[in-house]
């Protein structure tokens, strides 16, 4: 990812004044929303201020929209208490975790992964502004911060779907990373859904066939314009996806694709 210098980008990764715990929601600084340009029938508008840092986000099923960060290290809770869809409120779910940027909410608990373990957070709404402790979900994940954030989600299934990247730009690491993990989140039992995955940012099923399509990163160091990232379909549990022999479906990686063939992997 690429940090913007403007002052819209500013607002959402830089901390402004003093941010109490479950403090009241106010204004720091003017966002010319303007500048957006949206298709017909789109509207923007601000919905919260003084969530430096922001990543992924998720909706409880109370309204309170749930916000992980990344260099923060910190999750937050942002409530519209009167449904004008401007937050009022902002307090601190958890603090001092190593990149927390993903969040997913199911059955009245937050789900949270940070760099090495999946934590949730039962019945959390009815616990504000005194958040419960949580239960580690499954830990013992790689704690490498090199594309160690993750993205996650709920499959149709009722599994939580979670990416562990690729430790470097290039290389053969060992499973678990560069895959997309499937874990039962109340037994903890993990297994490999997607595997040849460098750095996934972002995944979502198709609405009648449950499959998976999901966003990755492609390497660096090949070329302003190659690889080229992609959007890469997943048919059936356990297929390789290329990483780190063949990228784009279509081109050989120079140091890992000698021996291999593009038929080997899924495109």
């Amino acid at each position: 990812c690429r940090r913007k210098s403007d002052a819209m980008s500013r607002a959402l990764v830089s901390i402004v004044g003093c941010l109490c715990l479950w403090g009241v929601a106010s204004a720091a600084v003017a966002l010319d929303l303007g500048r957006l340009h949206l298709p017909p029938g789109f509207k923007v508008s601000l919905y919260a201020e003084q969530v430096p840092d922001a990543r992924q986000m998720a909706l409880g099923s109370e309204g309170t929209l749930f916000i992980g960060t990344r260099e923060a290290g910190r999750v937050y809770a942002a409530i519209d208490a009167n449904h004008d869809r401007v937050a009022e409120r902002i307090g601190l779910i958890a603090e001092y975790l190593s990149m927390p940027s993903g969040v997913a909410f199911r059955d009245g608990a937050l789900y949270v992964a940070a760099v090495d373990r999946v934590l949730r957070f039962p019945n959390i709404e009815a616990h504000l502004p005194m958040p419960p402790t949580p239960e580690q979900v499954v830990g013992g994940l790689p704690k490498d911060t090199h594309h160690g954030w993750k993205f996650i989600a709920f499959g149709p299934d009722g599994a939580l779907y979670v990416p562990v990247g690729a430790p470097c730009n290039i290389c053969a690491p060992k499973f678990p990373y560069a895959s997309i993990l499937r874990i039962t989140t109340y037994t903890g039992e993990v297994s490999a859904y997607a595997r040849g995955v460098r750095n996934s940012v972002a995944f979502d099923w198709h609405p009648r066939t449950g499959e998976m399509w999901f966003a990755e990163h492609g390497r660096d160091m090949l070329g302003d314009d190659a690889p080229p990232d992609e959007i890469n379909h997943v048919t059936r549990a356990g297929q390789h996806f290329g990483y780190p022999y063949v990228h784009g479906g279509e081109i050989l990686d120079p140091e890992f694709g000698a021996g291999h063939t593009l038929d080997e992997f899924t495109p």
